[in-house]
């Protein structure tokens, strides 16, 4: 007989008292998605989320490297000689591919620093396939991590597609990382890029091109629409730490920023909004799957095939029988 499973409110008490496994735990759940990620939810959605700093840029930019410097930054405090950060995450995300972890086993050697250090956790992220995907579960990882007691989060994508933009962009903070000589990927993507970034950093700065970067990045934002947040564009060598801190110091302006104007709640409602629409299109693809492997469906199809249904006509009917079957009244209706 097999041993009885913790429940997910058993597994986020263990998290809190910092057990490790237990969190990782927990966020397997959230991949996974299903029942218990509903039942986490209920739970962690009455905590205070985490700040949340979003990481993204070309592949081969440093995003990896500069992350390691940045938890290394932050266990030193928001600002000095304020106290270090008391627990720190990250969340290294790979929508690419729900088996391949080459990246991301990349990700996790190159932020080895703080492998010893109990108050920074580290986790690889990709879609297990469950609806909704990383889109779902990457917020409520960050949810999760803030329940068990992580008030600083990190969430680095691995390149600049639409869903790692999505994913960056669900940050209190974004920062956008470039290279020098990355001009033609920078005007293919400026637009999302401006939308997104709340701050530029033009990592591997000890290479050439460096100011042509710079100068290329603050002439698109000279032609964006005026904010009342100019994000800054700031230079950094990640592999020895150069201008670091000056980033981690720009982070901590822009949080400051958020905080005192009032953007900060704002923003994170205009998240949560988003998030409920994907909850909402998530479970609409539920009951459409459950719908799709029914018998009616079957006979639809035959339907339509020949000629005697047309698939708008059928989607409605199935969806009629579908929800009648919810109802009770119609279980047994198929289209005509």
């Amino acid at each position: 007989m097999s041993a009885r499973q913790p429940s997910p409110g058993e597994l986020l008490d263990a998290a809190i008292a910092k057990d490790r496994v237990s969190l990782a735990r927990l966020l397997s759940v959230v991949e996974r998605g299903g029942e218990q990620t509903g039942e986490l939810a209920r739970l962690v959605y009455s905590s205070e989320p985490p700040y949340t700093v979003g990481i993204t840029g070309a592949p081969g930019s440093g995003k990896s490297t500069l992350t390691n410097q940045l938890v290394r930054a932050a266990r030193g405090g928001w600002t000095e000689p304020a106290e270090a950060v008391p627990q720190v995450a990250v969340l290294a995300v790979d929508p690419s591919s729900p088996f391949s972890g080459g990246a991301i086993l990349g990700d996790r050697v190159r932020m080895q620093d703080h492998a010893t250090d109990p108050s920074v956790f580290i986790r690889s992220m990709a879609t297990r396939g469950h609806l909704g995907g990383l889109a779902l579960a990457v917020p409520d990882a960050v949810r999760v991590l803030g329940a068990a007691g992580f008030p600083l989060v990190f969430v680095e994508t691995v390149g600049v597609g639409q869903m790692e933009v999505e994913i960056a962009s669900a940050a209190d903070t974004t920062v956008v990382v470039v290279t020098p000589g990355w001009g033609d990927a920078m005007q293919a993507n400026k637009a999302g890029l401006l939308e997104i970034a709340d701050l530029f950093v033009v990592n591997k700065a000890d290479r050439p091109g460096v100011n042509e970067a710079r100068r290329d990045l603050e002439q698109m934002l000279d032609l964006s629409a005026a904010t009342d947040w100019r994000p800054p564009v700031l230079t950094t060598v990640a592999s020895t730490g150069e201008g670091v801190d000056e980033l981690w110091a720009a982070v901590g302006s822009h949080r400051a920023h958020l905080a005192g104007t009032g953007a900060l709640g704002r923003r994170r409602e205009a998240r949560v909004a988003q998030e409920l629409r994907r909850v909402l299109v998530a479970k609409v693809l539920e009951e459409v799957q459950e719908i799709g492997r029914g018998g009616g469906f079957d006979e639809a199809v035959r339907a339509i095939a020949g000629g005697a249904l047309d698939p708008y006509r059928a989607a409605e009917e199935l969806l009629d029988a579908g929800r009648a079957a919810l109802s009770g009244p119609r279980a047994g209706a198929a289209p005509r």
